[in-house]
């Protein structure tokens, strides 16, 4: 409950202060739109921004379960394997050091300016950060946790499944909550790239036509988006963490 209030207090600060930028500046509406007319767009415009909104969900969710779970399994052969461990790891890395931006027109030139190249973005961004956590985790399993089930005589694939990632269950979360972040971040990107649907396209078509309360009331859907992914997501491996490591 006290989340809730602190969450709604700097909403309602972040507005206040955008409304006294509008009112004493005095700046035009095609450059800062007062919060009332977002919110007159945004209702307004519900249809059509629901539409874009659907695209533009389909692509982080697909993207989210690929991504998830693709992290999770390399995170698991990363750690069984000194020899993955020897030639995955710098090729993750490399990879964290090229630009997204730079990767979006090679993947709508590759897969075309369907929904396909979104998704590809989306697990792109999102899976280094599972990974990395996850790994993390499995590789913080407490000693004395591991020579216990060694010595009565576990093998390694029994010791991975009941022990190491059971406790690698909160770092593995904390790689997830970045997901649900990232993941509306590398889907509007490819949208931006190449598209012709998603919120990112009605941000682009809004800024071409300079209806900047549009571009704004479709930012703010996005937000609205990524925050309730990230609660929910939150809630659900909160209560899996709870389940499996009782207090």
């Amino acid at each position: 409950m006290r989340s809730v209030i602190y969450t709604a207090a700097a909403l309602a600060a972040v507005i206040i202060v955008w409304q006294m930028i509008v009112s004493l500046t005095g700046l035009p509406g095609y450059i800062l739109p007062a919060p009332m007319r977002v919110l007159d767009t945004l209702w307004g415009s519900r249809a059509l921004i629901a539409e874009h909104a659907v695209v533009t969900l389909i692509e982080v969710l697909v993207g989210l379960v690929i991504g998830a779970g693709l992290g999770v399994i390399t995170a698991i052969q990363l750690a069984m394997s000194a020899s993955a461990r020897l030639f995955l790891r710098p090729i993750l890395v490399f990879s964290q050091a090229l630009p997204v931006f730079a990767l979006a027109p090679i993947l709508t030139l590759w897969l075309g300016y369907g929904l396909g190249s979104k998704i590809a973005m989306a697990v792109l961004i999102i899976f280094f950060p599972v990974t990395s956590a996850f790994f993390d985790g499995l590789m913080k399993t407490p000693r004395g946790y591991l020579d216990l089930a060694q010595t009565m005589g576990a093998n390694t694939r029994h010791i991975m499944l009941k022990i190491r990632i059971p406790a690698a269950l909160p770092s593995l979360a904390s790689g997830l909550k970045l997901a649900a972040v990232y993941a509306p971040i590398g889907a509007t990107i490819g949208e931006w790239v190449g598209s012709s649907q998603g919120l990112g396209y009605l941000m682009l078509l809004a800024n071409g036509r300079v209806k900047t309360d549009l571009m704004f009331a479709a930012m703010l859907t996005l937000g609205v988006m990524s925050v309730t992914l990230y609660a929910l997501i939150s809630v659900v491996l909160d209560r899996l963490i709870n389940y499996e490591h009782p207090s």
